[in-house]
């Protein structure tokens, strides 16, 4: 070992990198040997200088942008990036020119990236994907989904007081999850309203840590306090649940409550799951089957009665300039005409629909309706 130490320890010379190797000058007592070994070492140097170089070069004459050295490029559009704001829409039958003038108001009233969910029956879809694509509703971006009306069995009455609210379609709020998966925050929207505003507002409504759905509040607003006494509308639970019945009474909800209106949701999607939401509906369905908890009340609300109970203290809530309901109630009843331009979504919940007659502020809605290009849809006027 300390002979070795005194053969390289002997060896002594100064490192350089030179252009010319021939002119290099080292100074060991082992010339011939080492010789060898110094160019060796210079010939690597001068390679790794070489190869520095070059790369150098090379990154100034591509600028490659030091913000890509440890990310992905991304290749898609400033519009490809933006967020979707998934908007669910149901079609249904004897009614598709609702869907068509609600996707109408909206696409025309925002620049934001929207994705309507076209939900449908079988039969339905031919109808409302022709519709669509034969009209100046073809830019949208929408995908149409089939709603399977076998996951009802054996969860609806079929006595209740509005048995036109029976219809399958009515519950595809209950189903949002398993219909939508890929966001997550949803806005849903019943057929029979227009928007006014931009649906970038309403789908920024904050949902409060723990809720899974926004709702509009049926006293949110005192200047429809009047039109809701007038009429004899229901908007507290007293209208909605049989308070005769002990399974309602065990809930230890005042009748007296509000009530909420489920035409209009913004959801969060992962809370919904995680609270199980479409199970604990679907249980209140059954035991309505089997105790007539709420269909025979003065609602009659099939689908709204078992979310008040489900989603009870449990909710955000909606600006109620973006839920201004109760349009469809009667055909003697109106709004002042500085209100409703105000508002920015018009709800025409009841039995009064803007495309039938008698209805009222029909002008309002028929302004976004496009006609049917196969003429099968028709609205009924007093002219027509």
């Amino acid at each position: 070992m300390q002979k070795d130490f005194q053969k390289y320890s002997s060896l002594h010379f100064d490192l350089a990198v030179c252009w010319d190797l021939n002119t290099c000058e080292y100074h060991s007592s082992h010339p011939t040997g080492h010789m060898a070994l110094l160019k060796k070492i210079n010939q690597i140097l001068l390679l790794l200088l070489v190869l520095t170089v070059c790369a150098i070069l090379y990154n100034r004459v591509h600028q490659v942008p030091s913000a890509l050295k440890n990310e992905t490029v991304d290749l898609e559009s400033p519009e490809e990036m933006e967020e979707e704001i998934p908007v669910v829409i149901c079609a249904a039958a004897g009614r598709m020119g609702a869907a068509i003038a609600a996707i109408s108001s909206i696409y025309s009233n925002t620049e934001a990236n929207v994705l309507f969910y076209i939900v449908g029956l079988k039969t339905t879809i031919p109808h409302i994907r022709k519709w669509i694509e034969n009209s100046k509703l073809k830019e949208i971006k929408f995908k149409v989904v089939e709603f399977n009306p076998m996951v009802l069995k054996g969860k609806i009455r079929q006595d209740a007081s509005r048995p036109e609210l029976l219809q399958p379609l009515n519950f595809v709020r209950f189903y949002l999850p398993l219909l939508i998966q890929k966001h997550e925050k949803v806005i849903y929207l019943d057929d029979d309203i227009i928007v006014q505003g931009d649906i970038q507002e309403l789908y920024d409504t904050k949902l409060a840590p723990g809720h899974a759905a926004a709702f509009s509040d049926d006293c949110d607003l005192p200047s429809t306090h009047e039109m809701v006494r007038s009429v004899g509308m229901q908007n507290t639970y007293m209208g909605f649940l049989d308070y005769r019945k002990q399974a309602i009474r065990d809930l230890g909800i005042s009748p007296s409550t509000c009530s909420f209106n489920p035409g209009v949701i913004v959801a969060n999607m992962t809370e919904w799951k995680h609270q199980r939401i479409t199970k604990q509906l679907e249980k209140w369905m059954q035991r309505n089957v089997e105790e007539n908890l709420y269909s025979s009340t003065l609602g009659g609300g099939v689908a709204t009665s078992p979310m008040l109970i489900v989603f009870h203290r449990k909710y955000s809530t909606i600006n109620p300039m973006w839920h201004i309901r109760h349009l469809g109630w009667s055909p003697d009843t109106h709004y002042s005409e500085h209100f409703l331009q105000e508002a920015k979504l018009l709800h025409w919940n009841g039995r009064y629909k803007p495309w039938d007659y008698p209805s009222v502020h029909t002008d309002l809605w028929e302004h976004w309706f496009i006609p049917d290009p196969s003429g099968k849809f028709k609205l009924t006027r007093p002219d027509s």
